[in-house]
């Protein structure tokens, strides 16, 4: 394939453009934030972020490479095809249950980041560990939509791939390094733009090619190959409600979600943007849908692209990037390149940002440095950024699937973090021996009921686990569905089982090690109010709301009705510990 001087030419123009309005985004908002307060600023925007940005941003978050690229294989791939494409369901359904029940609890508080709540209730070592499985997630999601950018622009433009991804993450990691939310709010409402008008561009041109026959025909009936629709035996009905459970549920807890959350003006603006993302995510999947349909539609053997077709090659992965360079015109797979770098971007500035933010606020300054300056946290910050963006990319050159290494990302977030996130904001009582306790359940029940993508034999085999064609057992039971409702309610047996052997005197107080239970006043317990008496937390974005100072701090934290929230809750820096 010859290399398009054309192509270089647009990626160029189309990265400077989004590289320009990065800095110009930074430049407007250098002066935001209250003294002392820049940090905050650049994690959260101010929380000044309105319905017409946050509504492009929170959508670009999820309207990635992986999210582009993944659907467009998974309706390709025969034996599969739509009914197996779950992401545009799944994460739709994510944002909507996101909207209903989470973002209106997590933002009256005030929170900065998504940890923060975890810290609050079960201290700053809790917080620590489940820093790990949201950290693992953000990379695993990052490299698999560097992986989707490599394979687009190594079909279409035949450069390097190991160059095109490393200078896209660069311009990615700048923009975020200089601008942080704001940055990436702004560059993503112009990427949006451009992965809309792109792919859709596209589809009527691969449609009308001649090679390619009528998807309504294919959809149903097998010409090329088994129809596109595609359907769900009974054997793989439980993996089908496994994998859509992880998808749906495991899409909510999220840093890069609560980040959009957080950074809107109020609590009902959060649960909107929410609801305006859940549609803009089933609307961006529409195209993606469509290329795969044409991909399968398509006689290979009649495209410039020659026999065998893309399946027989074992670039399924890359259906997407094909049908731009041999069904289309060549300007017209140029703009279409710039969609998918236009998603990809917009997702992976999400995801470093998202790292960051946690590492500098949850693990360095509340961890370690609670008296640490803004200046030294922003450093923090822009260090981090740098390095987890490198990670990403290295991980990127290894993926082999960008569908199953998006499902890897969601899984350790799915079974640890989402059980500890309902039980901090819905159950009243939880502690940190049952977050431990069902943090660890979690963990060994997912281990031990291995996985294909890594080559991991399983070491509990549930019903229905046969060998596949890499000698891989695989599970059909839906046992990661099961981890994680193991994880939930071990949190909450053990909570109130230590509870009442501590308050029973069953158990001395001083073998209360984690503070969690009867040394309320303790040092642990000082270490949590810092969250909100510190100078360093800056609550008063807060819409406007009447203080209630006949509580008490303790009672201020403590779970609530989360149904019952009003848009804001009191002020929290103002109320004195009695």
């Amino acid at each position: 394939m010859a290399f398009h001087v054309e192509g270089l030419v647009a990626i160029v123009v189309f990265y400077l453009a989004i590289l320009a309005v990065g800095i110009w985004a930074a430049w407007k908002t250098k002066n935001t934030g209250s003294e002392g307060g820049r940090s905050e600023a650049i994690i959260v925007g101010g929380r000044d972020i309105g319905l017409l940005v946050g509504g492009f941003t929170m959508t670009a978050t999820w309207v990635g490479g992986g999210y582009i690229n993944g659907t467009a294989e998974a309706v390709y791939v025969p034996g599969h095809g739509l009914a197996w494409a779950q992401a545009p369901i799944g994460y739709s359904l994510s944002l909507v249950l996101g909207g209903l029940f989470f973002a209106k609890p997590m933002r009256s508080k005030g929170y900065v980041t998504m940890l923060d709540p975890f810290q609050q209730i079960y201290g700053k070592r809790m917080g620590g560990l489940l820093f790990i499985p949201a950290l693992m997630g953000e990379m695993f999601w990052a490299a698999a939509i560097f992986s989707a950018l490599g394979a687009t622009i190594s079909v279409i433009i035949d450069i390097n791939v190991n160059i095109s991804v490393i200078i896209s993450a660069l311009i990615a990691t700048m923009y975020t390094l200089v601008g942080g939310l704001y940055s990436v709010a702004y560059t993503d409402v112009v990427q949006l733009f451009c992965i809309f008008l792109g792919l859709w561009i596209s589809v009527p041109f691969a449609m009308s090619h001649p090679a390619v026959t009528d998807i309504g025909l294919t959809a149903v009936h097998p010409v090329h190959q088994a129809p596109w629709l595609g359907s769900v035996n009974s054997l793989d009905i439980y993996t089908w409600l496994d994998n859509f459970l992880l998808l749906t549920l495991g899409g909510i807890p999220w840093q890069a979600y609560f980040q959009r959350v957080l950074s809107s003006s109020s609590a009902t603006y959060a649960q909107v943007l929410s609801f305006l993302a859940a549609f803009g995510c089933f609307v961006m999947a529409l195209p993606a849908v469509l290329i795969g349909a044409i991909g399968a539609s398509t006689a290979w053997n009649e495209t410039a692209y020659g026999f065998p077709d893309p399946l027989s090659r074992k670039e399924a992965d890359m259906i997407l990037p094909i049908v731009l360079q041999y069904l289309c015109p060549v300007y017209i797979s140029f703009f279409g390149l710039g969609a998918v770098s236009a998603a990809v971007m917009s997702s992976a500035d999400s995801s470093i940002l998202s790292a960051s933010s946690m590492f500098a606020r949850n693990i360095y300054q509340l961890s370690f440095r609670q008296n640490a300056s803004d200046r030294e946290i922003l450093w923090v910050m822009r260090i981090t950024i740098f390095l987890f963006g490198a990670a990403a990319t290295a991980m990127a050159l290894l993926a082999s699937s960008v569908y199953g290494l998006w499902y890897l990302s969601s899984d350790l977030v799915y079974i640890i973090i989402f059980p500890q996130l309902l039980c901090v904001l819905f159950i009243k009582g939880t502690n940190t021996y049952g977050a431990i306790a069902g943090y660890l359940f979690g963990l060994v029940l997912r281990i031990t009921g291995g996985e294909p993508y890594l080559y991991l034999q399983p070491l509990i085999y549930y019903p229905g686990c046969y060998l596949d064609e890499n000698n891989i057992y695989t599970q059909r039971f839906p046992f990661k569905t099961l981890a994680m409702l193991t994880s939930f309610f071990t949190n909450i047996i053990v909570s109130y089982l230590a509870k009442y052997l501590f308050e029973s005197g069953t158990l001395p107080p001083k073998l209360d090690f984690l503070d969690a239970v009867v040394a309320r006043y303790s040092r642990e317990h000082m270490d949590k109010a810092t969250l909100v008496k510190s100078d360093n937390i800056v609550l008063n974005e807060l819409a406007p709301v009447n203080p209630r100072h006949s509580l008490s701090l303790s009672s201020t934290f403590t779970n609530k009705e989360a149904f019952n929230y009003v848009d804001s809750s009191p002020e929290l820096s103002n109320t004195e510990d009695n």
